[in-house]
């Protein structure tokens, strides 16, 4: 090995390649390779990297040094900007393995001038037969035009790329996470590229989010969940199988992100801080803002870094243009912004052009701001969750929103509360909702370098404590929130009494709430604390079965799965039916079945078993499993009817 100074590899380090660049680069290789291809790629672990002039570089052995030198953008566009020293490079093993190692670009992020260009042309002709317009809203996000209510059958370009997706996904599903490895990756690139050129980008990020996924699930990467690959690989084979059958439903195309776009004049008004600590090295605050016009921004600080510049942002300062912003005085204050970009998801520009003057900052009871807590909860959950992003499904649910709450007590780490009814007399103290469900708060992040367990342990300290709290819903858990903010009830006795300059609310990630912003124990106006909390609609009830049985499918492929139904034999669909799920009970039956079926040809000999009503298969048991948990986490929102 030469001797030059360099490090071990570490994925962070190597730059982002291109769909297209990573896959053509296995496409190359000549077959007898792709066995060795998954071992080349597991021993760049140890194999040394250091910088070059404009790049990388990774030192694979003797005469075989892989050098990446990403474009303006940051990010390997070009296969020339890959090459390798060995003799048979550019169709080498090492040059392959270190592609595949490096993370995947967003295309829209880092575009290919010429992809780019047949992308958009695609998008516009799809734009164009499915009625929608070319120009973009505030958010920047492509529109559909207001009269149009359908769409055009997808062209015969895009029931091509569509079918190459589920071709592969399929084969993914059927493989597993173990024999997922860089060959069906790139097979899954390879497809993600043509959706792409195809005008198809709701089909492309998922392909993406699904590569990213088989990733950390085989590196065993923390804050990964299999339950998330899971889901993003059932939205790819939904959105593939339906765009290949000719489904014409304008949403299974999805919108072409957009890069951030002019806003002209903005007023925002700070609603809480946010700290940030990624299980992918990134780390910050952001800051949650509300527009006059009632949209949801953010203004963010997030960089490579731990937990400790995730801490030390609490009054962390970012340049906005010419403006020097103090996350903790946005957070309480606003400002009137002009020349601003906003991105589709909300995020706040802060180019050069920029502008910005201080606004007296308002509390939750004020302004727009008041309109967080105008809905009861069980309305807002219901909405949240009958509404899907088609640009991004995972992102539904997500959005803040706040109530008023009444700490009943505690149980571990979890906080439980009941919603309080509207006031009715002036000057008296608002009662719980009568009947109303247990919510249960749960810290946002548990690591001890922020303040949420602290701040929650607090809380929970004075049952019958009215507060008014800010946070997402957990799409997971029956009734449960994770707060971000809390403050006062308006013309509540028992609240909390927090300082002035706080502007009545409390970040629980960075704000440490003490004893004397509690009230004083007073045994008129504190409630016995609930010890008890009654049975989780999620975890009690028998949808557990079919949870494990698709998770086993993603986790160790079909195979796996026909082991499991073969050793539980009738014990899988017993409990269900026996529940009332007995469509979940057919629908896994199903599954199962298919997970064992192989057919013979015409000789008699064992053929090899059907992807395709594999996948389908799996693909309705999971979308039966996510409707019936969706609704039992609805109906855990909801009181119960009086009598």
């Amino acid at each position: 090995m030469t001797d030059r100074t360099a490090t071990a590899v570490d994925t962070d380090r190597l730059p982002p390649v291109l769909p297209a660049v990573a896959a053509a680069a296995v496409a190359a290789l000549p077959p007898r390779l792709h066995k060795r291809l998954d071992a080349a790629v597991e021993r760049l672990a140890g194999l040394p990297v250091g910088p070059v002039d404009g790049g990388v570089s990774v030192d694979c052995g003797p005469e075989s040094l892989v050098t990446l030198t990403p474009g303006a953008t940051g990010a390997v566009t070009d296969p020339h900007q890959a090459r390798c020293s060995c003799l048979l490079a550019p169709r080498c093993l090492h040059r392959a393995a270190v592609l595949l190692a490096c993370p995947v670009a967003d295309p829209a992020t880092h575009p290919d001038p010429a992809s780019a260009a047949a992308a958009s042309s695609a998008s516009d002709r799809t734009d164009a037969a499915s009625g929608r317009t070319g120009g973009t809203g505030r958010t920047g996000r492509t529109r559909k035009s207001a009269g149009a209510t359908g769409g055009a059958a997808p062209t015969k370009a895009q029931r091509a790329a569509a079918g190459a997706l589920w071709r592969a996904a399929a084969a993914v599903l059927a493989a597993g996470v173990p024999a997922a490895g860089a060959v069906p990756q790139a097979e899954l690139l390879r497809a993600a590229h043509g959706a792409r050129l195809a005008g198809l980008p709701r089909a492309e990020s998922a392909a993406l989010r699904t590569v990213r996924g088989l990733r950390a699930q085989r590196g065993r990467q923390n804050g990964h969940r299999l339950a998330e690959l899971v889901e993003v690989l059932h939205d790819l084979l939904y959105v593939a199988g339906r765009l290949a059958a000719g489904d014409a439903d304008p949403a299974l195309v999805g919108v072409l992100r957009r890069a951030y776009q002019p806003d002209g004049t903005l007023e925002v008004y700070g609603v809480c801080r946010e700290p940030v600590i990624s299980a992918t090295g990134y780390a910050g605050v952001v800051t949650h803002l509300l527009a006059a016009d009632g949209r949801r921004l953010s203004f963010g600080d997030v960089k490579p870094g731990g937990p400790d510049r995730a801490r030390d942002c609490a009054r962390a300062v970012t340049e906005m243009g010419a403006v020097a912003v103090n996350h903790a005085v946005l957070a309480r204050g606003g400002l009137r912004i002009t020349g601003t970009t906003v991105s589709p998801d909300g995020r706040l520009g802060a180019g050069k052009g920029v502008r910005a003057t201080p606004l007296a900052g308002t509390d939750w009871s004020t302004g727009p701001l008041a309109h967080l807590f105008a809905r009861p909860l069980a309305e807002v959950v219901t909405a949240q969750l009958a509404t899907d992003d088609p640009e991004d499904p995972a992102r539904a649910g997500t959005a803040l929103f706040g109530g008023d709450l009444m700490v009943v007590g505690a149980v571990g780490d979890q906080v439980l509360a009941r919603e309080l009814a509207p006031a009715t007399d002036a000057g008296s103290e608002r009662a719980p909702v009568p009947d109303g469900p247990l919510i249960r708060l749960v810290p946002v992040d548990s690591h001890p370098m922020l303040a949420h367990v602290a701040n929650l342990r607090r809380l929970a300290s004075r049952p019958g404590l009215r507060v008014r709290v800010l946070g997402r819903l957990d799409p997971d858990r029956a009734s449960t929130l994770r707060p971000l903010a809390v403050g006062p009830v308006p013309g509540a006795a028992a609240t909390l009494r927090l300082p002035a300059d706080w502007h009545g609310r409390a970040d629980l990630g960075y704000d440490e709430i003490q004893g004397g912003h509690l009230p004083p124990r007073d045994p008129a106006e504190m409630t016995e604390p609930v010890l008890a909390v009654g049975a989780d609609a999620i975890a009690e009830s028998p949808l557990w079965r079919v949870r494990r049985l698709v998770e086993l499918a993603v986790s160790g492929g079909r195979r796996a799965v026909a082991e499991a139904a073969r050793g539980d034999g009738t014990g899988l669909a017993g409990p269900l039916r026996r529940a009332g799920f007995t469509t979940a009970a057919a629908l896994t039956t199903a599954l199962a079945d298919e997970s064992d079926r192989r057919g013979r040809d015409v000789f008699g000999r064992r053929t090899d078993p059907d992807p395709d009503r594999y996948a389908w298969a799996w693909l309705a048991a999971t979308a039966h499993l996510a409707a019936a948990e969706r609704e039992l986490i609805r109906s855990s929102w909801t009181a119960p009817p009086v009598g």
